[in-house]
């Protein structure tokens, strides 16, 4: 019996061993070999390999020369009497009732290394009004900036730290940028330091921005964060083409739009503030505007290219140069003027007491100036626009309400006594005078070069207005003349 159990289970065992061997033979015979998938690199084209090195080098090369500012500001609250606010502080258990509260506010901004004795090229507003200034540089050394000036009116400044032997920035000829060449912006954004980012230039001489006095930007679309603000933009050699100014945004952040300020008005303001801690600027005495299609059309013009001349000041450069209203200056010392914000900008970086050619348009017929620029003087206050009258002698033109101006009313504008002409007291919603952003104050000098002295002038001229013609308006609005243009409906 014991006999007959192991030969049973050695058969079985024998079947096993015999079943295995087999399985290993049928599979190494029947089935596919399994070789494990390596994928295949993709094609790619050497010059865009190039490319992409080329970007990589332009960055580490800029980034040492870019800094990291961050300042702080203290802020006062002077604590109210209980008996105007009882609870005003009631939920602040550190509340002290008489004593005045602060605190420190700090922001973030970047900065470019301008020269290796520790100056620093940013934007006024990163270290406005601050009390301190830190600078971080690439390689994590922190120093105390001390600002050495700044001009708000392009929203430049320039800092100090005590370092020498700094690597420095290369500067490129901003005069010679193009639309559609590529660029990298560096900066800080959200404190995220020397972050990279690309782009195109999308517009160049960009004014009217509303972000400084003096706007000639240059637009991009690399994106430019809160941060970056003081931070290069540098074209494809490495060169710094423009310092990253603001973003245009509805949201707070990136859009697609940001502006930089050229790199040629950055050293020309950085230049004066370093050596005299101040910037000085050309003036010629006019006020000038852009010209509208409309008003090329009322001057006689086949472009609109040039900027009018909406009024000369007594004794000026430009009255002793022979400049008078309604001058059209088309260029300015060889430069061709398109707009009135290009002639703005060339006047205010030439040099004082330098003599300028300047090529005007006066009635259809060319003439040659010679001005000698003066330092632009300091600025008056502005005149609060928003006074008139209840009286209202009706006669509308185009929507408009005025009254004549008497010396009563000329006194509560801030005009001179002696001023002529009507005073608008209502614009109609809607109208082609709102259009034309006329505004309650305003004061009607001319109308179509004829002079409006009286309410009489102003009824006879406008009674001889024929239907759908376009009428050239000359307008005072609190000292500061200019031409507007709009079309009776």
């Amino acid at each position: 019996m014991k006999r007959k159990i192991i030969i049973g289970i050695f058969i079985l065992l024998f079947g096993f061993l015999f079943g295995g061997i087999s399985f290993y033979i049928l599979s190494k015979t029947s089935m596919p070999s399994y070789t494990p998938y390596m994928g295949v690199s993709p094609r790619v084209p050497s010059q865009t390999i190039e490319t992409a090195k080329a970007f990589s080098e332009i960055a580490n090369a800029v980034s040492p020369v870019v800094v990291n500012i961050s300042t702080t500001k203290v802020v006062k609250k002077q604590a109210s009497s209980f008996f105007e606010d009882p609870f005003s502080n009631f939920f602040d258990p550190f509340y002290e009732f008489g004593f005045p509260k602060k605190w420190k506010e700090q922001s973030l901004g970047s900065g470019v290394i301008v020269s290796g004795d520790g100056y620093i090229v940013t934007n006024n507003h990163v270290i406005e009004q601050s009390d301190e200034i830190k600078v971080i540089l690439y390689d994590k050394k922190s120093f105390k900036g001390k600002l050495v000036g700044a001009d708000p009116k392009t929203d430049i400044a320039v800092i100090k730290v005590n370092a020498m032997d700094l690597p420095t920035v290369v500067w490129a000829d901003s005069d010679k940028l193009q639309v559609g060449e590529f660029v990298l912006a560096i900066g800080n954004p959200f404190g995220l330091s020397h972050t990279v980012t690309m782009g195109i230039v999308s517009a160049v001489g960009r004014a009217s921005v509303g972000i400084a006095d003096y706007e000639d930007f240059i637009q991009t679309d690399a994106a430019i964060n809160p941060g970056n603000s003081g931070g290069p933009l540098v074209n494809i050699k490495g060169e710094v083409i423009g310092i990253n100014t603001a973003i245009f945004s509805k949201t707070g952040g990136y859009q697609g739009i940001g502006f930089a300020v050229p790199s040629n008005l950055v050293r020309s303001v950085m230049d004066q503030l370093v050596k005299q801690g101040k910037v000085t600027r050309g003036w010629l005495g006019i006020s000038i505007q852009r010209l509208t299609p409309e008003l090329s059309q009322k001057f006689g013009l086949g472009d609109s290219n040039g900027a009018l001349v909406g009024d000369v000041m007594r004794g000026s450069p430009a009255e002793k140069a022979g400049l008078i209203r309604g001058d059209i200056i088309t260029e300015y010392n060889g430069k061709k003027v398109q707009d009135a914000d290009i002639l703005r900008n060339i006047v205010a970086q030439s040099k004082a007491s330098t003599q300028v050619q300047i090529k005007i348009i006066r009635k259809g017929r060319e003439y040659n100036l010679t001005a000698t620029v003066a330092e632009y003087p300091r600025e008056a206050a502005e005149t609060n626009m928003e006074r008139s009258t209840d009286e209202a002698h009706r006669e509308a033109l185009a929507g408009l309400e005025v009254i004549e101006l008497t010396k009563e009313i000329a006194h509560q504008l801030g005009l001179n006594r002696d001023e002529k002409g009507v005073v608008v007291v209502r614009v109609e919603p809607g109208s082609p005078a709102e259009e034309a952003n006329l505004k309650k104050g305003d004061v009607i000098q001319e109308i179509d070069n004829k002079k409006v002295n009286t309410l009489n002038d102003f009824n006879r001229i406008a009674s001889n207005i024929k239907p759908n013609e376009t009428v050239l308006l000359f307008i005072n609005r609190g000292g500061q003349r200019f031409y507007a243009v709009l079309r009776e409906s």
